[in-house]
């Protein structure tokens, strides 16, 4: 590669990752950047490989929520849930030890090192519904609002326990993230409003 060419597609690379923070080899491409380029800029140490085909700048400051964007990176079509939705949200001190991602009933299981995953499969209008995009060590990563992340707690109760579905909708009621009719909403949604409804029934009345 000739070294202007080569020079170009370091800057632009540069540009890229400053712009995006986390980018996946896949992006560069797009980009018109060679991964030849990139490995070169790896082994000088102007970029790092947080994972297989995932890269970043080696001064980027660290988010204590990287993982999320990192797994939002890698499972493009996924959406942050359960534990992991419920923790960026702030409702649990809990961090779990994987990131939970949900992703379609039919998409391919993400095959991913790091950071470690775990995958909640959903139909697919339940993947579709209440989805914000949060700015995450510059990227913009997908999670479940807070009603429904709540609602998809008790849906996965049996998975993640009883303790942790109670305080996340506790805790979302105390710090009023989400109204009662809300949570309510998104539980008939889901179908798990008769489980939940004298839950939230007690909660109210012991406000």
């Amino acid at each position: 590669m000739p070294a202007s060419n080569l020079s170009t597609q370091r800057s632009q690379a540069l540009a890229l990752l400053k712009r995006r923070g986390l980018t996946r080899l896949a992006e560069f491409g797009e980009a018109g950047i060679t991964a030849t380029t990139v490995s070169r800029m790896e082994r000088s140490g102007e970029v790092v490989r947080l994972a297989r085909g995932l890269y970043q700048l080696p001064d980027a400051a660290l988010d204590p929520q990287q993982s999320l964007a990192e797994a939002a990176r890698l499972v493009p079509r996924g959406v942050i849930c359960l534990a992991s939705a419920l923790a960026f949200h702030g409702l649990t001190d809990q961090m779990p030890p994987k990131v939970w991602i949900a992703i379609g009933r039919k998409d391919w299981r993400p095959r991913v090192t790091y950071p470690p995953i775990r995958v909640a499969r959903f139909a697919d209008e339940l993947l579709r519904r209440s989805v914000e995009h949060k700015k995450i060590a510059g990227t913009a990563v997908p999670v479940f609002g807070v009603a429904k992340t709540v609602a998809d707690l008790f849906r996965y109760r049996r998975t993640i326990g009883d303790a942790l579905a109670i305080e996340g909708l506790r805790q979302a009621l105390r710090r009023r993230k989400a109204s009662p009719a809300e949570i309510a909403r998104e539980a008939e949604a889901a179908g798990i409003w008769a489980t939940m409804e004298p839950y939230v029934m007690a909660l109210t009345s012991d406000a």
